[in-house]
């Protein structure tokens, strides 16, 4: 029997947008502790500032966007450590997925970062980038091209 391009093509991935979204979903709530724990010094500091207990820290002030610049950056921290030891996120898990650089391995850490930066933006634009692998050829996202990674189905264990 011949062997043909087909037959040595690797397989492609599937979009597995929900399984994408199902993972974000969970992903949120540990993330979201983290940003509860990132916020504390910002509040202190801005007691400190203001002396007032009694408000919030005031909309789009510097001390602001500080807070979500750190926020930002630790839910980074919490994606690209994670895609980068054992290629999960705790959302991950439990749908059996995994972010795997070109090669299989794992993605490095500039790979992870921009993988990171770029869904940040698709999510602003709606979740644009995510919705892409619908028509993506190879069903890849935005931040899967961006970063030359891409998000497999993990074999169930036996």
């Amino acid at each position: 029997m011949e062997n043909t391009a087909a037959d040595t093509t690797p397989e492609r991935p599937r979009a597995l947008l929900g399984w994408r979204l199902l993972a974000l979903f969970y992903d949120l709530w540990p993330v979201v502790a983290l940003w509860f724990l990132t916020a504390v010094p910002f509040v202190l500091l801005d007691v400190v500032l203001s002396g007032d207990t009694r408000h919030n820290i005031a909309p789009l002030s510097p001390l602001w966007w500080l807070l979500w610049l750190a926020c930002w950056a630790v839910a980074g921290l919490y994606a690209t450590l994670s895609w980068r030891h054992g290629g999960q996120t705790l959302g991950m898990r439990p749908w059996r997925i995994r972010v795997v650089a070109r090669d299989g391995g794992a993605p490095g850490r500039g790979a992870a970062w921009l993988r990171f930066a770029v869904a940040t933006l698709s999510l602003a634009a709606g979740g644009l980038g995510f919705w892409w692998a619908w028509f993506d050829r190879e069903h890849l996202t935005w931040h899967d091209r961006a970063s030359g990674t891409r998000v497999l189905r993990v074999p169930k264990r036996r």
